[in-house]
């Protein structure tokens, strides 16, 4: 007699990022956005199955490798979570290409925009392009033949092709009879994806791909094609580095760049154009069948993203918002007087990233400061944080950096940053072993014009990137208060230096005791709550999937707490389960900005207490990484980031809701109440905060007229 198995409180990880990735696509599929809009949060999807192929069905194969099949706490194991990731994706790319050639294609062309695949070529075109072909594209080409092709044979060795690499492949056959051949094609990275025709109405576009499928024959003389396809490889790039390297460690890093693209294959995405090829490409990178997305569109809907900034189609995309700077910094009004009057936060991208610039570069340029201390996990390619620090390294002030070299596909450039940071003269540290600094931190110590000296920090749930700061929505705040200054610089203190662990009253370091902090302050709030005044936790976040939270948080329901949480993508927490979670609901906003900043609130029996984070409620952050929770102090600032928290729980235009059974379903207007979207709220808000400080400015100044006005 089987066992059967207690019904699981948790969702799995790994299916719940599915259905994030879902709740994107369906932003694509929403006819109230505009068109390249809708093209953009397609290509959004396929970027989001790349990475999560090359890191978690990555991890999963790896535990197959190694004979682990434990189940994690949600009941599943990897082989079948991996049967049910496959199902899940073919359903989501299905509907993904589905929207792209019968809604979006066609309605593009009715705007004068047209993609061109092969069987569109007309004569006129077809010439155009084979002459564009063999001019520009041939001469860049480097065909590669494999062995023959031996019938109920091992499948031909493969050249490396690389990790998300387009290839085309083709099935040949000499012209005087013989073998098979198979021979490859990488497509050049180089020449742009997308080949503009001279000819037509509109703007036209064939695919870099298809030329060198349709017309890549030419370069195999005396051979028929007896078919062709295209297709990418998609490889493991949860590759640890070797973290006992202490002396050459940016050399190790180096390494593991190099072996990312030729690392085990964990996907095959190829174009439904050939069986045969198919079946030998598969044979050769050693998958099966699940491992196989047959794609009835281009290969690769990233490159899109192009498309979707191409120029002269504005009337297709969102209107184009211009933050400007909350503050009116001047001679008279520096960043430092105003962090000594208040607290100040900051919202991107509703407002400008330009303060924390100016912070780092006034620090930069004045004679005052003595020292400048920052975190940089992601940064731009042009960044003007790491140039600011990188001057005030080379005019002598004590700049120190901490270069985290193992954030995920930014190894590269952050190489580049730290090779530069040292080469001026600063202090680098590159993060902690066996650890990840993703604390966002600037501390900068000044001397006062009194001769005491005296600290300012700005701490951030988002990285310091000024690129994603128009597209991630984040918080941050700018403060002079001593105490979390003095806590600020002890952070700096350890995560640099030998400095042995120190409490701190105020902010709370993972991963040493922010879990802990978290897990007691939910737990606090069940003591606290009674019938007549019940608790209230709200809290918002990327993910959340830590089991001693989720379990601190069953409870807390189960006491009468009113658990209210914004989960942009993992949950692994099942709300609305009687006896269970029947006090917990939970939302996700998927908008025009991607939702990026961590808050938490309690209600702490009256005694409120609000607090920001660059963590979520991961093992990863809370375990893994060097994270920092901060308090916020000022009430201008408090009323502020709690008015932006509870807004994402009245959201009725973008927001889904999360039920016990794992679907998510759209929140509408109830019958008579207004559509309310939090990030259109929040853009309007930070226009009206404008206006106010633009008033508030003209009053301080007598304006003589000198003509009738």
């Amino acid at each position: 007699m089987s066992h059967k198995p207690e019904k699981s409180y948790y969702f799995h990880r790994e299916l719940s990022w599915l259905e994030f990735n879902a709740r994107v696509l369906e932003e694509g599929l929403d006819h109230d956005n505009p068109l390249l809009e809708r093209l953009r949060f397609l290509a959004i999807v396929s970027s989001n199955f790349d990475e999560f192929f090359m890191v978690r069905v990555a991890a999963l194969k790896a535990r197959l490798r190694a004979g682990d099949a434990t189940p994690d706490y949600s009941g599943l194991g990897p082989e079948d979570l991996l049967v049910a990731i496959a199902r899940r994706v073919r359903e989501i790319t299905g509907k993904q290409y589905a929207c792209l050639a019968h809604e979006l294609f066609p309605a593009l062309l009715a705007e004068g925009l047209a993609v061109m695949r092969p069987a569109d070529y007309e004569p006129e075109a077809r010439r155009w392009l084979e002459e564009y072909f063999t001019g520009q594209v041939a001469p860049a080409l480097t065909p590669l033949a494999l062995p023959p092709v031996v019938e109920g044979g091992p499948p031909p060795e493969f050249p490396t092709t690389g990790n998300l690499r387009i290839h085309a492949a083709f099935l040949l056959r000499a012209t005087d009879g013989g073998e098979e051949r198979l021979a490859i094609i990488q497509v050049p990275s180089n020449l742009g994806r997308f080949v503009r025709l001279p000819m037509g109405d509109g703007v036209r576009f064939a695919l870099l791909d298809d030329l060198v499928m349709d017309f890549g024959h030419r370069l195999f003389p005396g051979y028929a094609v007896k078919e062709r396809t295209l297709f990418k490889v998609t490889r493991d790039a949860d590759i640890g580095v070797d973290e006992d390297r202490d002396d050459d460690f940016v050399a190790a890093m180096e390494e593991v760049l190099v072996n990312r693209q030729n690392s085990w294959p964990v996907r095959l995405s190829i174009s439904a154009d050939s069986e045969a090829l198919e079946s030998m490409i598969k044979a050769a990178m050693g998958l099966g069948d699940d491992d196989v997305f047959t794609l009835s569109g281009p290969i690769d809907l990233k490159g899109f993203m192009e498309l979707a900034d191409l120029k002269g189609f504005e009337r297709l995309r969102f209107k184009t918002r211009s933050p400007r700077s909350p503050l009116a910094l001047s001679e008279d009004n520096t960043i430092w007087d105003e962090m000594r009057k208040r607290d100040i936060v900051l919202h991107l991208p509703y407002e400008s990233f330009q303060p924390v610039v100016d912070l780092v570069e006034a620090a930069a340029a004045d004679p005052a400061v003595l020292a400048i201390k920052a975190t940089l996990y992601r940064t731009s390619g042009n960044s003007p944080i790491v140039k600011a620090l990188t001057r005030a390294a080379r005019s002598g002030k004590q700049v120190t950096a901490v270069v985290e070299l193992k954030a995920r596909f930014d190894e590269e450039r952050n190489i580049a940053w730290a090779s530069r940071l040292e080469q001026a003269g600063a202090i680098v540290v590159f993060g902690a072993a066996r650890l990840k600094v993703h604390a966002k931190a600037i501390l900068v110590v000044r001397r006062e014009e009194d001769g005491l000296v005296r600290r300012y920090v700005h701490l951030s749930t988002g990285n310091y990137n000024d690129k994603t700061a128009k597209l991630y929505g984040d918080l941050s705040l700018f403060s002079s208060n001593q105490t979390i200054c003095a806590e600020t610089g002890l952070f700096f203190n350890m995560i640099t230096g030998l400095s042995a662990l120190t409490e701190l009253r105020h902010l709370s370091m993972a991963p040493f005791d922010l879990k802990h902090r978290i897990v007691s302050m939910i737990e606090r709030e069940a003591e606290r709550s009674s019938p007549e005044s019940p608790g209230l936790i709200a809290a918002k976040m990327n993910s959340l999937c830590d089991k001693d939270i989720i379990d601190a948080l069953y409870r807390a329901s189960k006491a009468g707490v009113k658990v209210m949480l914004n989960v942009r993508g993992i949950c692994q927490l099942v709300p609305g389960v009687k006896s269970l979670s029947e006090n917990i609901r939970v939302v996700s906003v998927i908008g025009r900005y991607l939702e990026h900043a961590r808050i938490c609130y309690f209600r702490n029996g009256g005694t409120e207490e609000l607090y920001m984070s660059s963590a979520d409620w991961m093992p990863r952050n809370l375990e893994k990484r060097i994270e920092l929770l901060f308090p916020v102090f000022g009430e201008e600032a408090r009323d502020r980031v709690y008015d932006a928290l509870m807004s994402y729980f009245l959201d009725n235009a973008k927001a889904r809701e999360l039920g016990p059974s794992g679907h998510w379903h759209r929140v509408k207007p109830a019958e008579g109440e207004k559509r309310f979207s939090a990030q259109e709220y929040f853009y309007e808000d930070a226009v009206k905060r404008l206006e106010r400080a633009d008033i508030a400015t003209e009053d301080k100044v007598l304006q003589v007229r000198r003509s009738p006005p």
